[in-house]
């Protein structure tokens, strides 16, 4: 693997990481939203 394809990879690798950080957060707010939601009702 060159070193351009290495620096590549390292940032899409970076790139996923925050998304996954990202999707967890989302998917924690969501469900205390549903939490709240169902306490309500």
């Amino acid at each position: 693997m060159e070193a351009h394809q290495l620096a590549q990879l390292k940032e899409l690798e970076k790139q996923l990481s925050q998304y996954k950080k990202i999707v967890a957060e989302l998917t924690l707010e969501n469900t205390v939203l549903k939490d709240v939601i169902e306490k309500k009702l």
